[in-house]
């Protein structure tokens, strides 16, 4: 068995056998940054993308779609609206860290993705070439200033262009997006589980760029197999300190020739500024990041998947139709804006709409089949998502199997689960019971790795935290709440889905229903939503009590 699959094994067993290094405690006065930060590195503020706020409203998530170029204000605003700062949060609530988020050292600014701890650690890269609108070379990502700084001039499109390979996936452009992952900045905190979540966090941020894209009629198709090494050395990235993740050609709007294909002439000299005066290394981390690089240029076919795809929801049994998805009443950029997690404040004296939690199903079906280079539109679905009900209208207490293409709960366990999911988890920030609705995705993780290989792994988690975003990004868009959560018996879960003899593993919960009235928040908007306007629609930027908002 490999290390991928010895890794899968130790994730889903950690509710019972810490992974290693058991006594690990973090550091949290000698944390990393948040961002990468390049002393002397020339920076170029980025446009807010100031455009009418109406795209995708009333047509959900999916949005149009469309293969529209891209423009600096496009990529501006799609990176402002997904990892870029957007406002100061602070709330009453159930977390760990509610006793040091008034101090500004420990500011929650608030991002549109979601991140694992809050941590975000992906490195956004903006390989440009001549068609761009900057001089031509690899520039970096500066969320807290929402503007990029230039690593490196000259054109190397060329460069990531043969690092793809097939030229169907780059489609000759000479703009990517490129992601990439500093370990540290997340393993601080979470040692050897760091990994896992990392991969997630990638691909909540692709669904993002999907999300926000197709609501423009533009166009994100990741690519998550290419040389590796390559790209790396081009970024000036350590091999077994920082991994690329993914890379995004965009079809921009200009006319000049891409550069020629061929071996850069150099890469990112420049280094950054480690804030931490102690830095880690984890040997676990270490192991499985070396295997999702061997083969990394070997992209498997999409019918290798076929083995690995999602068991479907047998025929019969007990149904319980779901009515139409609750309507989208805030545009993708609004929706973003207002995602936030609960945090331990849901209510179960509210009951969720059984539309409101269609719709929160439906989401997260679209975002588990997040396409890829090895995963086009259409493939098989990888992800199974089961269903533990509390509190919803129409949908007695029970656990369901979601059949999307019926639209349907098929009955589990009929009777309250709330006792044996708040029993199998390990954290205090959520009463499980008081959520409405517990969403449980599920993959065959080790059929994935033997049909795709290591570097599967990544597949997997990208998938998962692309769901989890689109529910984030949907029940915000349908003015109802969630919350998403790593802290579980994964085991017990399995046990209790009846998932032991299917080979599929429950990787996240991902919680939603309505929270208690007028909560204790105070929420400071650093960007108007659109047009000078904030996301309540009632002048600049400001500081409200949202409490008194509602």
């Amino acid at each position: 068995m490999g290390h991928t699959h010895e890794y899968a094994t130790a994730v889903m067993r950690r509710g019972r056998v810490a992974m290693e290094p058991a006594d690990f405690v973090p550091d949290w006065v000698d944390r990393p940054r948040k961002e990468k930060y390049y002393p002397g590195a020339e920076r170029f503020p980025l446009p807010d993308g100031d455009f009418p706020d109406d795209a995708g409203v009333g047509r959900g998530l999916a949005g149009p779609g469309g293969d529209a170029p891209f423009s600096l204000p496009l990529l501006g605003g799609m990176l402002r609206d997904s990892y870029g700062l957007v406002g100061r949060r602070l709330a009453v609530q159930a977390n760990t860290d509610l006793g040091t988020l008034p101090m500004y050292t420990q500011a929650n600014w608030s991002r549109g993705t979601a991140s694992g701890g809050g941590l975000y650690p992906v490195g956004v890269h903006w390989v440009s070439g001549a068609s761009g609108p900057m001089t031509p070379g690899v520039y970096h990502y500066a969320p807290s200033h929402h503007a990029v700084r230039r690593l490196l001039t000259g054109d190397v499109s060329g460069e990531v262009r043969a690092a793809v390979g097939d030229a169907r996936l780059h489609r000759g452009t000479d703009q990517f997006l490129v992601l990439g992952v500093k370990f540290w900045q997340n393993a601080f905190k979470y040692n050897s589980f760091s990994y896992h979540v990392v991969t997630m966090d990638t691909g909540a941020l692709l669904q993002t760029w999907r999300m926000w894209a197709q609501a423009r009629g533009l166009r994100i198709d990741p690519v998550l197999w290419f040389d590796e090494p390559r790209l790396g050395r081009l970024l000036g990235a350590e091999a077994d300190e920082e991994g690329v993740f993914a890379v995004v050609p965009l079809r921009w709007d200009g006319t000049a020739g891409a550069a020629a294909d061929g071996a850069a002439t150099s890469g990112v000299r420049r280094t950054e500024r480690e804030r931490s005066r102690r830095v880690l290394a984890f040997e676990t981390v270490r192991q499985v990041h070396r295997a999702t690089l061997d083969g990394a240029s070997a992209r498997p076919a999409p019918e290798a998947l076929e083995d690995a795809a999602a068991p479907a929801v047998p025929p019969g049994g007990q149904r319980q139709p779901l009515p139409p998805a609750a309507p989208m009443e805030l545009s993708v950029r609004r929706a973003l804006r207002e995602r936030r997690s609960s945090f331990g404040r849901f209510t179960g004296i509210h009951p969720l709409s059984g539309g409101h939690l269609a719709a929160a199903l439906k989401a997260a079906e679209a975002g588990a089949a997040l396409a890829t280079d090895v995963t086009p539109a259409g493939s098989p679905r990888l992800a199974s998502l089961y269903v533990f009900v509390n509190h919803v209208e129409g949908v007695a207490q029970g656990v369901y199997a979601y059949d999307a293409q019926a639209a349907e709960l098929r009955l589990l366990k009929q009777g309250p689960p709330g006792a044996f999911l708040q029993a199998h988890y390990f954290l205090n920030n959520y009463n499980l019971e008081q959520a409405a609705a517990v969403i449980v995705p599920a993959v065959r993780t080790h059929a994935v790795l033997d049909a795709a290989g290591d570097r599967g792994y990544r597949l997997v988690s990208a998938a998962i935290g692309a769901a989890a975003q689109a529910v984030y990004t949907a029940t915000a868009a349908s003015g109802t709440a969630c919350g998403v959560a790593l802290g579980f018996d994964s085991v017990a879960f399995a046990e209790e889905l009846g998932l032991t003899g299917t080979g599929e593993l429950p990787l996240l919960l991902m919680l939603v229903g309505n929270e208690r009235p007028r909560p204790a928040d105070f929420r400071y908007e650093l960007v108007p939503s659109a047009g000078g306007r904030d996301a309540r629609g009632d002048g600049a930027a400001r500081a409200v009590r949202e409490g008194e908002a509602q």
